[in-house]
């Protein structure tokens, strides 16, 4: 029965992408000069994972990058080499390059052999040169050529004879000798004779323990150094033994005979030159089968040794990709992880709810009056399990938001290296935890954000040292829970937002008249206009216009709010507001006609009833309600969704005040019918998608009602109808 590994393959890439966040992380926050050595086995010890992973799973190609990258990361670690910014830089270079290994093998796709060739060869340049830059180095379209061309030369002799005999549970542990054959190969020209004389009987014979042994032959320039480094990740789980080889004494490039103990070796030669000897490794698998076949259906007269198997060569075969698990959206992911505690504590509910529901079950056999007071307890008990039981399960799905603000040091170390630009990156209240979906939803507009406040944001440190600032500028991201909300904050120390360039841009693009007037916060918001950009020069980091209208976009679609605070010369804060998840939120019920509707209570401000001299009629077109020292705008929901209703009178209904991007306006509605918790239904996926409403839901007594999306309401029915903003409002 074959198996099926896909399940395993999923669980290995997830692990790929984890080790390689901790290698990025890690590698950024190496200081140049000695090593902190706790710092470096992390590093370390995530690179070994990969490559033993990816060996396991027959990725021969990644197994081998890694192992180079490994190999530079143990220098430093054994103090053989002191951190520099050219290794750093080189190392996290490679870690991008083994990501796109790992997605295109995720992905069956090929992977860039060009790309991984060059980086290799400028990391075996590094290692054979301590001091050595490796910042470039020439592309060849051979893997060998890129391999062998650098390596220092050991002035006598033109390679090496090996003896590598593994321990026999090396293959217990997912190691298999084959693939340093393939490493070696690599180096130069090998030929491999394989020592069957150490494979027992058949009464001794266990399949899974090896009893070969090897001696190649690498004809090569490397040292010997380059040589034991192929055999590292095995180190202590075999015996081997290296020499110099002189191949002219030994010109027909066959391999010597290998003794051990005294004994003639029986076995066949290989050259691997151009083919990679994957039967090796089948050598022990096939004989133990054989073996084990012959016991069951021939025992033999007399022990005796088995025949020995001829190696052949056979082509390096692609590893199989019909198991290969297809790589999930950008930015998302088909599995969480969740710690113990939370699953204990779910555990711990669902008993307590059988509990509960064995105790109501009494009640339907029989039932009197008398019994009422304790059904009602039992009753209030399964409400708060169910509650209990509904927030257990929603913690399930919350996550650390460092999860997101991990890639945030590389893409600022890397940008502001870019620019020219002094940037120090301060991270705060990356435990505070949010909803999977929000979390891998927030990622995109949070890039948007810092690459603004890199580009636009900061200055460049000859005009920093002219304003009386410190040349190293400051970005700061932080998040933090307020309410029932996460907020999350871009701070920077810059120039802050121009408001009369963005003014006058926004007069030339034609975003607004000429002589429209509008008040700081309103111009600051211009900038998430689409197409709006006061950019100069247009690059790969901005200036095309296209960004900060998406970022504002995304953010409502989560039911959020975005703001600016800015203050030119002095820097700005740009502040999210997001709710904890997205499948469940609280709201408030009210009625229309004959509709129910909920509001989100995140958009609400307060709910009151109208004076109805409070009501002033703005350009005939729409009704204001001065409410305290501002007039804001009232929509009439039975209007815009085209109900009946008899409560038409500003006296006869209530107001529901209710803010987003920074706009307030009033819904006109017939009553309220209380506050609840609601689980959201998209109305895309199983109808499609209405303006004006974000979602629906089922109350309690079976009754579907809409939820609102009160920041797309505000734009479709309030500054679509009137162009009106709060300037003229307050002209009103």
């Amino acid at each position: 029965m074959s198996m099926d590994m896909s399940e395993f393959l999923e669980v290995f890439f997830e692990e790929c992408e984890e080790g390689l966040d901790v290698m990025e992380t890690g590698l950024l926050n190496l200081g140049t000069g000695e090593v902190d050595v706790e710092e470096i086995n992390t590093i370390f010890r995530a690179a070994h994972s990969i490559k033993g992973g990816s060996a396991t799973f027959d990725m021969l190609e990644i197994a081998g990058f890694t192992h180079v990258m490994e190999t530079l990361l143990d220098q430093m670690r054994s103090h053989e080499r002191v951190v520099t910014t050219a290794a750093v830089d080189l190392l996290l270079e490679s870690v991008d390059c083994l990501r796109e290994m790992i997605d295109a093998t995720r992905d069956e796709e090929d992977i860039d052999e060009k790309r991984v060739n060059n980086l290799k060869q400028r990391l075996e340049v590094m290692l054979a040169n301590k001091d050595a830059d490796a910042s470039e180095a020439p592309e060849t379209d051979n893997p060998a050529d890129n391999v062998a061309s650098n390596p220092a030369k050991e002035p006598g002799g033109e390679g090496w004879v090996i003896d590598f005999y593994p321990h026999p549970d090396i293959l217990k542990n997912g190691n298999e000798p084959y693939r340093l054959f393939e490493e070696l190969r690599q180096l130069g020209k090998l030929n491999v004779v394989c020592n069957l004389n150490k494979i027992p009987d058949y009464k001794n014979f266990n399949p899974e323990e090896n009893y070969l042994g090897w001696r190649m032959e690498l004809v090569t320039t490397v040292n010997e150094d380059r040589v034991r480094e192929v055999f590292a990740w095995i180190d202590g789980e075999c015996e081997i033994d290296i020499k110099r080889l002189d191949t002219k004494s030994n010109e027909s490039g066959s391999v010597a005979p290998l003794s051990g103990d005294g004994e003639a070796m029986s076995a066949t030669a290989v050259e691997t030159t151009t083919e990679t000897t994957d039967t090796v490794s089948e050598a022990a698998s096939s004989s133990g089968s054989e073996a084990e076949g012959a016991n069951e259906q021939n025992p033999p007269a007399a022990e005796s040794a088995p025949k020995p198997a001829a190696v052949t060569p056979s082509k390096t075969s692609a590893p199989a990709k019909t198991s290969k698990a297809k790589k999930k959206p950008s930015g998302e992911s088909g599995s969480i992880r969740v710690s113990i505690e939370k699953i204990d504590s779910l555990i711990n509910l669902v008993g307590e709810l059988i509990i509960t529901q064995s105790m109501l079950s009494q009640f339907t056999d029989e039932f009197d009056m008398s019994q009422i007071e304790s059904l009602r307890d039992g009753l209030g008990q399964l409400t708060r399990n169910s509650r209990e039981l509904q927030e257990t399960a929603m913690q399930i799905r919350m996550l650390p938001i460092s999860s997101s603000f991990n890639r945030f040091p590389r893409l600022v170390r890397d940008m502001s290296s870019k620019l020219g630009k002094k940037v120090e990156l301060i991270i705060s209240g990356e435990g505070t935890e949010l909803d999977k979906t929000v979390l891998e939803k927030i990622a995109d507009p949070l890039v948007h954000l810092v690459r603004n406040s890199l580009d636009h944001g900061l200055e460049m440190p000859d005009k920093r040292r002219e304003s009386g600032k410190p040349e190293t500028g400051t970005i700061e991201l932080r998040a933090f829970h307020e309410g029932g909300n996460i907020v999350i904050e871009v701070v920077d120390d810059g120039a802050g937002i121009n408001k009369q360039r963005v003014y006058q841009k926004a007069v030339e693009s034609g975003v607004i008249a000429p002589d429209e007037k509008l008040t700081d916060e309103e111009i600051n918001n211009l900038i998430f206009e689409p197409g709006f950009s006061t950019a100069e020069v247009v690059s790969d980091i901005s200036g095309r216009g296209v960004g900060m209208d998406v970022v504002r976009r995304n953010i409502n679609e989560l039911g959020g709010q975005i703001y600016i605070i800015s203050e030119e010369g002095k820097g700005s804060t740009i502040s999210i507001r997001l709710p904890l998840t997205l499948a469940i939120i609280d709201g408030q019920l009210v009625k229309v006609g004959t509709e129910t509707y909920v509001i989100p209570m995140l958009s609400i401000d307060e709910s009151l009833q109208i004076n109805p001299r409070q009501i002033k009629r703005y350009k005939g077109k729409i009704d204001l309600y001065k409410l305290r020292d501002e007039y804001i705008p009232v929509l009439r929901l039975h209007k815009i969704f085209g109900l009946q209703t008899d409560v038409t009178r500003f006296e006869d209904g209530l107001l529901v005040v209710v803010e987003a991007e920074r706009k307030r306006v009033g819904l006109f509605v017939d009553e309220l019918l209380g506050q609840q918790q609601v689980v959201i239904k998209s109305l895309e996926k199983n109808f499609r998608k209405v303006d004006a409403l974000s979602g629906a839901t089922i109350l309690g007594d079976g009754t579907v009602a809409l939820i609102m999306d009160v920041a797309s309401l505000i734009r479709q029915h309030l500054l679509s109808q009137g162009k009106i903003n709060n300037s003229s409002l307050e002209a009103a």
